[in-house]
C-alpha cells in the first residue's frame, strides 16, 4: 500500500456572532485548522489535522507549504503501512538513514514548531488509514479500549463573575459531569481571575469537577497568588500557569501548591514532556496529537504518564479530526480519565466532518468505527479552503 499523494488544506471558517468569545487570544471571529489528506494506490484516503495555533485563529500556510514542499516528496513511493519508520524518516531528514540503523535519532533542525505541527496531521492520517484497512478504530491499533466510556468535561469559562455561574451550568444542564474555564492576563488582575473561581465553584456546587486554564500567562509570582487565593475551591487542576517557555516556573508553582498542575498542549514531542517531568512540574500531560507529533507521539507520551504514574488528558481543542485522534489515544490509555469537549463555537468540530460528534449524557463512548471514524464534508471544505500565494 504506497502513498500517491499527501495534500494540505488551510480551512478558514467564520464562527457565527452569538458563539464568538473573547480571552488572551481577542475576540476569536474564525476557526483555522489545517486538514491533511495522504492517499494510497489502494484507493484508500487518511484525514489528519495539523495546527498552527493552540487556540481557534491562526495562520496556515506554512504548514502546507512545509507537508507539500518538503514532507510530500520524502513520503510518496513510501509503504502506508510503515507509520514508525515514516515518522523517523520526517523527524530525522536526510540521516534518517543513520537514525534507522543506530537507533537513536538524528533530527533535523526543524525538531520543534511548525515542522512538527506538519507532520503531525500527516502522522494522524496514516494512523486513519491502517484503521481503515484492518477494518478496526485507531484505539485497537493503540492496545484496545481501556474502559467503554469516559466522561467528558465542557470546555469553556469565558463569562465575568457575575455570569460564570449561569454559563458553566449551561453546560452541566447538558450533561456534563466536569467543566473548564479560563483564567489569566484576560481577566487583568488575579484577584479577579480569584473572583470568577470563587463564583463558578459556589454556582456548581461541590459535585462538579471544575478546571482553570490559564494559557500560560500568569507569572510565577502571579500563577502562585492564584493557587493561594482558590485554594478553596477544590479544582480538578491549573492548566498551563506560566508560559510553556518557563518550564522551572512552572515546577516552582507545582511545588507551592496542592493543586495538581496540566500542560502539554504547546510541547513538541515527547522530548518536551519527559523534560517537564523531570522537573516534576506537571501532574496531568495533555498531548494535542495535531502538535505533538501525531499520534504516534501522543501514545509514546502516553506510555511515559503511565511510567511516572502520572494523569493523561489529551487536549482535543480542534477539529473533529484532532478531538478523535485525543480520544483514539485517550481510551487505548490506562492514564486517562476525562475527555475534553470543546464548547465554544467551533463549526470545524461540527460542520467539517459528515459524522455527529456527540457526547451522550455527559460521556464519550469507545470509537467503533474504522480509523478515525470520521469523514470531510469536501462541500464545506471547498467553500473555506484558503488560496495560498
Amino acid at each position: 500500500m504506497k502513498i500517491t499523494n499527501i495534500e494540505a488544506f488551510w480551512l478558514r471558517c467564520p464562527i457565527p456572532k452569538e458563539k464568538q468569545h473573547t480571552s488572551d487570544y481577542g475576540l476569536l471571529t474564525d476557526f483555522d485548522m489545517t486538514l491533511v489528506v495522504v492517499t494510497t494506490d489502494t484507493g484508500l484516503q487518511g484525514f489528519g489535522e495539523a495546527k498552527a495555533a493552540v487556540g481557534s485563529s491562526g495562520s496556515c500556510a506554512s504548514i502546507v507549504s512545509c507537508i507539500e514542499n518538503e514532507i510530500k516528496p520524502a513520503l510518496v513511493g513510501q509503504d502506508a503501512g510503515q507509520i514508525s519508520r515514516l515518522w523517523e524518516i520526517i523527524y530525522n531528514g536526510t540521516r534518517d538513514h543513520y537514525a534507522l540503523d543506530r537507533g537513536r535519532k538524528f533530527p533535523i533542525l526543524g525538531r520543534r514548531g511548525l515542522t512538527i505541527s506538519a507532520m503531525s496531521g500527516v502522522d494522524t492520517a496514516l494512523w486513519d488509514i491502517k484503521g481503515k484497512q484492518l477494518g478496526v478504530p485507531v484505539m485497537d491499533l493503540l492496545g484496545g479500549a481501556c474502559r467503554d466510556k469516559m466522561p467528558a468535561y465542557a470546555s469553556g469559562g469565558w463569562a465575568s463573575a457575575d455570569k460564570i455561574g449561569e454559563q458553566l451550568l449551561s453546560y452541566t444542564s447538558k450533561g456534563f459531569k466536569g467543566v473548564k474555564m479560563r483564567v489569566g492576563v484576560m481577566d487583568k488582575t488575579v484577584k479577579e481571575s480569584i473572583k470568577r473561581v470563587q463564583a463558578a465553584r459556589e454556582a456548581l456546587g461541590d459535585d462538579i469537577l471544575l478546571m482553570t486554564d490559564a494559557h500560560g500567562t500568569f507569572s510565577v509570582p502571579e500563577a502562585k497568588k492564584f493557587c493561594r487565593g482558590v485554594e478553596d475551591c477544590d479544582l480538578y487542576w491549573f492548566e498551563e500557569p506560566v508560559s510553556p517557555d518557563n518550564k522551572q516556573g512552572t515546577s516552582e508553582v507545582r511545588a507551592s501548591t496542592s493543586i495538581p498542575i496540566a500542560a502539554g498542549e504547546s510541547e513538541y514531542t515527547a522530548f518536551d514532556v519527559r523534560d517537564m517531568i523531570d522537573l516534576k512540574a506537571l501532574d496531568v500531560v495533555q498531548p494535542d496529537s495535531a502538535i505533538i507529533g501525531g499520534i504516534t507521539e501522543a501514545h509514546r507520551v502516553s506510555a511515559l504518564t503511565q511510567a511516572y504514574q502520572l494523569e493523561l488528558a489529551p487536549h482535543c481543542w480542534g477539529s473533529a479530526f484532532s478531538f478523535m485522534a485525543g480520544v483514539n489515544v485517550a481510551f487505548a490509555s490506562p492514564s486517562a480519565v476525562v475527555i475534553e469537549f470543546s464548547s465554544g463555537g467551533n463549526p470545524m468540530m461540527y460542520e467539517l466532518v459528515n459524522e455527529k460528534i456527540e457526547a451522550v449524557n455527559g460521556d464519550i463512548l469507545a470509537p467503533t468505527a474504522p480509523g478515525l471514524g470520521l469523514s470531510p464534508n469536501w462541500d464545506f471544505v471547498n467553500e473555506y479552503k484558503q488560496k495560498i500565494n
